[in-house]
């Protein structure tokens, strides 16, 4: 019975991935979704290390049964059409992706053509779509925000690769942020009633300070945190942009003439963090994420730093613990990545405690 059971489970695994749809021989070998995942995470990172686009073609049909004549020729035609450095497989249960090492968006437009031209009349032909990486942008940066738009020279639409690779809260981290939001936003309420007080008796300006920054994926989303400069500190930034500290797009400045006596306190001690648990109770961040950049940093990003956009921004990170102003941007954004690698319940409580042990001892605050 139990052996009967077992090959009854191969037998609808098999199933669904077409290997028993009639005349579906043709879709044998296509490796699956997970397989093709983890082959365009190595030609991203072969594509960084590099230099060179990677393009991806997306090949399907509106429903999978209804379009099983033309999942099939694609299979065929696809055989014979690629190079032996191209990787095919399954996106989803009626999309097969065609990744394309070394290729530009309107070189994989070009094989979508060859594709469909290959097609005879009888078989409808499939949906295409051309994802790219570095994403493209019609004045030539690396960007997301055009997705989906037809560029200058090519063929069709473009769509940004990095899309694809965002990766959601699992359901551990989202219980850990709301528990944790609660219980910070709850216990400290009394200290936020002072600071707030504290705020509006010392300087011009409203309490809490709203600041677009991007979060998952690049969306945009508003971050609150306790006012610690003068109320016109943004118009005053330009004229201090020599005085940068740091490398890369990132501004600081250890003194910076904008904080106000009480900030500079509120900054040391972390305290100007403490309404962001709303960020997080909404769901824009998480307890422990890289920190959300502002947009315009996101715009003079190199296409590997992008990764850090993957996952949803926290509260604290690995710069966090370790000395902040301290650490180089490059390395910065290396500790992101690599703590993106290693997400597990284990390395956030380890995180969180070490954010503790940070704040007491102000290393690296400024």
């Amino acid at each position: 019975m139990a052996t009967n059971v077992k090959f009854l489970k191969r037998l609808l695994i098999r199933w669904r991935r077409g290997s028993y749809l009639p005349g579906s021989a043709a879709l044998r070998g296509l490796c699956g979704p997970r397989e093709l995942q983890a082959i365009l995470l190595r030609e991203r990172t072969r594509a960084d290390r590099c230099g060179e686009p990677l393009s991806l073609l997306a090949l399907g049909v509106p429903d999978r049964r209804a379009g099983r004549d033309t999942l099939v020729h694609l299979a065929k035609v696809l055989r014979r059409r690629l190079r032996a450095t191209d990787d095919v497989g399954w996106l989803d249960d009626r999309r097969i992706g065609v990744v394309l090492p070394s290729t530009p968006s309107w070189g994989a437009w070009t094989v979508a053509d060859d594709v469909c031209l290959d097609f005879p009349y009888h078989i409808p032909l499939p949906e295409c779509k051309v994802y790219c990486y570095p994403s493209p942008r019609s004045d030539g940066q690396a960007g997301w925000e055009d997705t989906g738009a037809a560029l200058r020279g090519e063929k069709g639409p473009v769509h940004a690769m990095e899309t694809m690779f965002v990766v959601g809260l699992p359901l551990w981290k989202r219980t850990m942020d709301i528990a944790g939001a609660v219980f910070g936003l709850l216990v400290l309420s009394p200290l936020l009633l002072i600071v707030a007080a504290a705020i509006k008796l010392t300087s011009a300006g409203p309490v809490i300070f709203a600041q677009q920054r991007s979060g998952l994926g690049g969306r945009p989303f508003t971050i609150y945190k306790f006012r610690t400069m003068v109320a016109d500190a943004e118009k005053q930034r330009h004229r201090l942009l020599a005085m940068n500290e740091q490398q890369g797009p990132v501004f600081k400045i250890t003194d910076d003439p904008r904080v106000t006596p009480l900030g500079r306190v509120l900054r040391k001690t972390s305290i100007d963090e403490i309404p962001q648990f709303w960020n997080v109770l909404k769901g824009d961040m998480s307890l422990v994420g890289p920190r959300p950049p502002l947009p315009a940093e996101v715009q003079q990003y190199e296409p590997w730093q992008r990764r850090r956009l993957t996952v949803t921004p926290g509260l604290t990170c690995t710069w966090q613990v370790s000395g902040r102003s301290l650490i180089s941007f490059v390395d910065w954004m290396r500790m992101d990545i690599r703590y993106i690698g290693l997400r597990s319940v284990v390395q956030d409580l380890k995180l969180l405690v070490r954010t503790v042990i940070a704040v007491m001892s102000h290393r690296g605050a400024s």
